[in-house]
């Protein structure tokens, strides 16, 4: 009785998502911070969508924050799963992964913020799970409204959409740097609230801000004073580059002030893991034809020949959804996976306050200065794969650009270690 009942929720949660993907509708609570702009047009096709391999979480819309939150689907409805691998991978094997498990130690009094929309009010418990199921420990954790208040929270995230991303970013802040302490900040459905939990974020003291959610198709999210609230000097402002693949981009991840964040497809073999441009990532030149009149122009580090423009992205971590990460959330009724550049971002921000970093960092500029020796030896180069038909470039095809490592899609690439960040 007891284990039929536990199905209902994620049944539930997973229709609702599959209804919003295919533009009908569902009894399901509207989720706070849901996007209201027009649907994205897919310019390619990526494959999560064209092989069924997972859904988004939110409606993805143009000119608005979307999160960017996908559930593995298999194919399928959107199942459990057990929080071994068979789920996706666990913190250890990100650890692994990315050749950060000595430095494990670190990170202890640096503070991490993730700005969300809608309030999850199981966060907390749910982190502890996540944190428990991999020996992470009691996590440091507290929860704000765009305010800085521990109280007043947003609408409710309902159950689906920003309560999936929720808690997809604290696990993977967690998983990366379990010593952290990691910020929750709430905002309300309005870009004005984002921005206040940015500021609110740096306030309370925040070093290392993570995004996992743009504005497609607009540089500013509709609002030209934007790129103040993400200039906070001493502080590393991360953003995911976004799911859909080649030109399709926006804020803030386009920002020069901002770490845009690819995405790669990680893969296992035994002890081995290798990486390859997930094609889902989002990349691309940020020009008035792409992000709204007047562009984001060129970053005085960036030199690459075929953008004008500040060119998306700078570095980049696991995206991919096969078989994505392992993530709980008690509204689904248990564990899932969860895959898109919404992994990423969470990841290299925990990544980043793990190294004890943050005041170093001015965009992504530092990943751009790498010399050749140090970029073979502090990040994973990633050389096959593509996000679409750009003609062969390196902003859509990897193992083209400068030191044919360089990669719209996946940036310089993704860590060795923490010495780069």
């Amino acid at each position: 009785m007891n284990g039929s009942l536990k199905l209902v929720a994620p049944l539930l949660a997973a229709l609702a998502i599959a209804a919003c993907n295919a533009g009908g509708t569902s009894n399901m609570p509207a989720a706070s911070g849901v996007s209201s702009g027009a649907p994205l047009t897919y310019k390619v096709t990526p494959d999560w969508m064209l092989k069924h391999q997972a859904k988004a979480a939110c409606p993805q819309v143009t000119g608005q924050p979307t999160c960017l939150a996908l559930q593995v689907t298999h194919g399928g409805i959107s199942p459990l799963c057990s929080p071994s691998s068979s789920c996706g991978f666990t913190a250890q094997q990100m650890e692994a992964a990315y050749n950060i498990t000595s430095e494990l130690g670190g990170g202890s009094g640096q503070k991490v913020a993730v700005i969300e929309a809608g309030d999850l009010a199981s966060a907390s418990s749910d982190l502890a799970q996540y944190r428990s199921q991999y020996g992470l420990g009691t996590a440091s954790f507290f929860k704000y409204n765009s305010s800085g208040q521990q109280s007043n929270y947003p609408p409710s995230c309902g159950n689906y959409g920003w309560c999936l991303e929720t808690d997809l970013d604290i696990d993977m802040v967690s998983a990366a740097c379990p010593n952290c302490t990691i910020y929750l900040m709430e905002a309300k459905d309005s870009i004005a609230d984002f921005e206040a939990a940015e500021k609110e974020a740096v306030t309370l003291g925040a070093t290392t801000l993570s995004n996992s959610w743009i504005c497609y198709g607009s540089w500013d999210c509709g609002d030209t004073n934007f790129p103040n609230y993400f200039n906070t000097s001493g502080i590393a402002y991360f953003a995911s580059s976004g799911d859909a693949s080649y030109d399709n981009i926006g804020g803030p991840s386009v920002l020069d002030s901002v770490v845009a964040v690819g995405g790669t497809q990680l893969a296992k073999s035994g002890s081995n893991y290798t990486e390859s441009v997930w094609n889902g990532a989002g990349a691309g030149c940020a020009s008035s034809s792409i992000v709204g009149s007047p562009g984001v122009s060129k970053p005085s580090w960036q030199s690459d020949p075929s953008c004008t423009s500040r060119t998306d992205s700078d570095v980049s971590a696991e995206a991919g959804c096969s078989p994505g990460v392992a993530v709980y959330i008690s509204s689904y009724g248990g564990w899932t996976g969860v895959c898109g550049t919404s992994v990423a971002s969470p990841w290299l921000a925990g990544v980043t306050a793990l190294k004890g970093n943050s005041a170093s960092f001015n965009g992504g500029e530092q990943f751009w200065k790498l010399k050749k020796k140090k970029l073979k030896k502090e990040l994973h180069a990633i050389t096959t794969g593509n996000d679409g038909s750009c003609g062969g470039s390196y902003l859509c095809t990897a193992g083209t650009g400068q030191f044919k490592t360089y990669s719209g899609p996946g940036g310089w690439g993704s860590p060795n270690t923490d010495a780069a960040f």
